[in-house]
């Protein structure tokens, strides 16, 4: 089987190759017959810009093959749960942490929204903790098996027919690598494309759809396979440095895994769930501040953790303000764009009037608050949201920034409620969310947005495919989505 699809793949490559050497040539020929007829100079443009458009063209339709076949959530066993009363008296006996370490804690969790039933990995249970790597090695064996064995029976492909492999976690790089452990596991074909990303953030998911999309249309394979997970063992931090205790209230365990297509070959028989509809990458890396606003370090102890550096809200902000820019431009109805585009000039006229008499309220004492600046409605872009799950007060802020109310934030909400922060895995978390309430239909898009450090701001906008319109997928909420959404307390 691993043999007639490596066979197929490298003949389907083979056609598109011989396809882009077929317009070369003809472009080619086209440029030898202006030259010979003795044409005008502005007939050469004509051949080059017909070859720049198909090939525009070609990666236009290519992008539009790319679908979400299905995927998968793990929800960690009941025994993993840690409560949130459980979980301050865990931090008072382990005996790593002082008084005021433990005070900071408890403020931080009991402001942020979080539940009693989110998850620890088992080597985080022991007093003390055993933060080792043997521990952090055992936590992605409970994470990455479940998860892809509850994909691969889903959507009924093999692991053998998995021509790409991109798995990211922030903070643990194996050697052999977290991808080597799931193709080794899975008996993976030989000339599997196996990719690991680290140090992404809760924005890594949507670079490894980016990737795994790379991958499916320059090879030509069908189907490519993202794993989305934060090793929470190596995560923990035992000193007393209150910038690096974050990490401690918000992160809890939690995995997830996409099968993504094609649609070539074998593959345009399999129905996907979803279609890209538009992906966009920002980041201020070059930014010296973005860049230091997180970052893993030792603290004065020697103690490594990861700091979020002072600032970091204004400079999320900033990077969100260049992302949207980019990402309305392609996802807004024209209808919203020319609301907003009449905005604007409406807010431009009212202040130069503004400033006009500015020396005369400035003689008289007056002042007056410049108007705000109007926002896109992007509820006209997306009928679904997916939220960075930073907790509740960030989620809200986030939120009310884009304009949107609570029923949209509810599944960022009720994710960090159920769950707490996965980095990239909420994500989806939060769509099968969506799914188990049964809001999302055929036509419907879904927005997911993450953000992580360097800083990055990354975008998804998936359209749900027609078939199983409404159907109701419980998932990781199979036991619990009766009970949300919960009132806020």
């Amino acid at each position: 089987m691993a043999m007639d699809t490596a066979h197929r793949d490298h003949l389907l490559a083979a056609l598109h190759g011989v396809l882009g050497a077929a317009t070369l040539l003809l472009c080619l020929l086209a440029e030898l017959v202006v030259f010979a007829l003795r044409r005008h100079a502005a007939f050469y443009l004509a051949p080059a810009a017909a070859m720049l458009l198909v090939g525009r063209l070609r990666r236009r339709a290519a992008a539009a093959e790319i679908g979400l076949v299905d995927f998968a959530c793990l929800k960690p066993p009941r025994r993993l749960r840690i409560p949130v009363a459980g979980l301050l008296e865990h931090f008072r006996l382990i005996g790593c942490f002082d008084g005021g370490s433990v005070e900071f804690m408890t403020k931080v969790i009991e402001a942020s929204g979080m539940g009693n039933e989110t998850y620890f990995p088992p080597s985080l249970h022991y007093i003390p903790p055993a933060a080792t790597h043997a521990g952090a090695v055992q936590e992605a064996h409970m994470l990455f098996f479940p998860t892809l064995d509850d994909l691969f029976a889903k959507t009924g492909v093999p692991p053998s027919a998995v021509g790409a492999l991109v798995v990211n976690c922030s903070g643990f790089c194996p050697a052999p690598s977290l991808a080597a452990i799931i193709a080794s596991r899975y008996r993976m074909r030989s000339d599997v494309r196996t990719f690991n990303l680290s140090g992404m953030g809760c924005a890594a998911g949507v670079v490894g759809v980016d990737v795994a999309r790379g991958v499916l249309l320059t090879h030509a394979i069908p189907y490519a396979v993202v794993v989305s997970a934060e090793i929470v063992t190596v995560g923990w931090y035992s000193g007393k440095d209150q910038g690096k205790l974050l990490l401690n209230c918000y992160f809890r365990t939690g995995c997830s895994a996409a099968l993504v297509t094609s649609r070539r070959g074998v593959a345009a028989r399999v129905p996907v769930k979803y279609r890209l509809a538009r992906l966009t990458r920002t980041n201020q890396i070059a930014n010296d501040r973005s860049y230091r606003s997180g970052y893993r370090e030792e603290d004065g102890e020697g103690v490594t953790g990861f700091t979020l550096g002072q600032g970091v809200g204004r400079m999320v902000s900033e990077l969100l303000r260049a992302h949207l820019v980019t990402l309305s431009l392609s996802i807004l109805p024209w209808r919203e764009k020319l609301r907003y585009a009449r905005a604007l000039l409406l807010l431009l006229s009212s202040r130069r009037r503004r400033d006009d008499g500015s020396n005369k309220l400035a003689r008289g004492g007056g002042s007056g608050s410049r108007p705000a600046v109007p926002l896109p409605d992007f509820r006209a872009a997306a009928d679904h949201f997916c939220l960075p799950s930073s907790g509740r007060p960030m989620i809200w802020r986030l939120g009310q920034g884009l304009g949107l109310g609570e029923r949209e934030m509810e599944a960022a909400l009720m994710t960090f409620h159920r769950f707490g922060n996965q980095s990239a895995a909420s994500l989806w978390y939060q769509l099968a969310y969506l799914e188990a309430k049964g809001r999302v239909r055929a036509g419907d898009t879904v927005w997911q947005l993450g953000v992580g450090s360097g800083l990055k701001a990354n975008s998804l906008v998936w359209k749900r495919a027609a078939g199983s319109d409404g159907e109701r997928e419980l998932g990781p909420w199979a036991d619990c989505i009766h009970r949300y959404p919960v009132a806020e307390t």
